[in-house]
């Protein structure tokens, strides 16, 4: 039975982490592509290093480095995904043409926020 979770869990992260590389190829902006990336490293690697624990046992060594891995990714990853996407825009990346809303320029030029 825990061979069989441990598939489920490894076919999820690599169906996530393909998912991901196609979307980075495809998308038409580096802003879609960051979102693409974070979904790709979150949801492709988690998985596998929760088959990874289940599979191991959380006591392992191996096991308790992926817990540690995993914590951390599921942290770290949105606030660099941020950090990168924010730098995109105050250093004047553009945007893809066909982008619904820019609410933060929208801000600006009423006033709420500085530049």
């Amino acid at each position: 039975m825990i061979e069989i979770i441990v598939i489920v869990l490894a076919a999820v992260g690599w169906a996530f982490s393909l998912s991901g590389a196609v979307g980075i190829l495809r998308m038409p902006d580096v802003y879609c592509r960051i979102q693409c990336s974070s979904k790709m490293i979150t949801m492709g690697a988690l998985p596998v290093l929760i088959a990874l624990v289940v599979g191991e046992g959380p006591v392992s060594v191996f096991g308790s480095r992926a817990l540690i891995v995993a914590f951390l990714l599921a942290v770290l990853n949105p606030v660099a995904s941020h950090a990168l996407a924010r730098a995109a825009y105050k250093t004047g990346v553009p945007m893809w043409p066909g982008a619904v809303a820019d609410k933060v320029a929208d801000r600006i030029r009423r006033g709420d926020e500085k530049p």
